[in-house]
């Protein structure tokens, strides 16, 4: 027996939280039966189950794709203005989407399923699955400047970033711009490129390089891997920040850390 919203985003009609939206307006039918409640469990295999009339059809096989995205590609299904999308990339399969967001320019680590479930949670994880990224900026920031995001931050429209953990890297053109090693536990749109040009550089280049437990070893630019069944298993693993995955049991609250820049390096900038 599975949770029928859980159903529901694994069948590719929607989204998990698309799902819910659809079973609250009452357009979830099981057995006949108009199902409004969140969490009622449903075996797929027996029950009809229709949205908007239809009957699911018979669920896809579950995939689970590690991108390594080149720049030039949009996060996206299908993109309005004709750019190429991520899923060019990997095998068509029913109801397949990215998992978060890398932008047009950016490039790196991207997970792409048709598990709707999965997908939700890692959207919630927060500090649970950290994000890592190499960044280019240009010119050269100061340390109270690299202060200001390893604190958190404030734009002016209001939009608050929290703390990011940041060190220096060593690159061949350190005496023009700088790299640095950035890590979020959250992942609001363009966090990273807003933050830094809050502070007056704009990133040249940005890579993410690693998701939780998961790298891109082995993994050459515009090519995928299918996830281990172990890697999946740990990433069902992984507890949303805050109380609850919708249905599933509250969550103990960790204790928040300030999170501080390894500045050792960049002082001397």
């Amino acid at each position: 027996m599975v949770r029928i919203q859980k159903i529901i985003a694994q069948s590719g009609v929607a989204s998990r939280r698309k799902a819910e939206e659809l079973i609250r307006s009452g357009q979830v039918t099981v057995n006949g039966r108009q199902i409004t409640q969140m969490g009622e469990k449903v075996d797929p295999e027996k029950d009809v189950i229709k949205v908007n009339g239809k009957k699911l059809g018979v669920l896809p096989r579950l995939v689970y794709f590690l991108l390594n995205k080149p720049p030039g590609y949009i996060c996206t299904v299908h993109d309005p203005e004709g750019r190429h999308t991520v899923l060019e990339l990997v095998p068509s399969v029913r109801g397949i989407y990215p998992v978060g967001r890398l932008d047009y320019n950016s490039e790196g680590l991207l997970l792409l399923t048709n598990d709707g479930s999965l997908a939700y949670r890692l959207s919630r994880a927060g500090s649970h699955a950290p994000k890592t990224y190499e960044v280019k900026v240009q010119g050269i920031p100061s340390r109270d400047n690299l202060h200001r995001l390893t604190s958190g931050l404030r734009l002016g429209d209001g939009t608050s970033y929290g703390p990011m953990r940041i060190a220096p890297l060593k690159k061949s053109d350190q005496s023009i711009h700088r790299w640095f090693r950035v890590v979020l536990t959250e992942g609001k749109n363009r966090e990273i490129r807003k933050a830094f040009e809050e502070i007056g550089h704009r990133i040249l280049r940005l890579k993410r390089t690693s998701l939780a437990f998961l790298n891109l070893a082995g993994v050459p630019v515009g090519s995928f891997r299918s996830l281990l069944p172990q890697e999946v298993e740990k990433l069902k693993g992984i507890r949303p920040t805050g109380p609850g995955d919708r249905g599933e049991p509250r969550q103990e609250q960790r204790p928040k850390k300030k999170i501080q820049a390894d500045e050792a390096e960049a002082d001397r900038h």
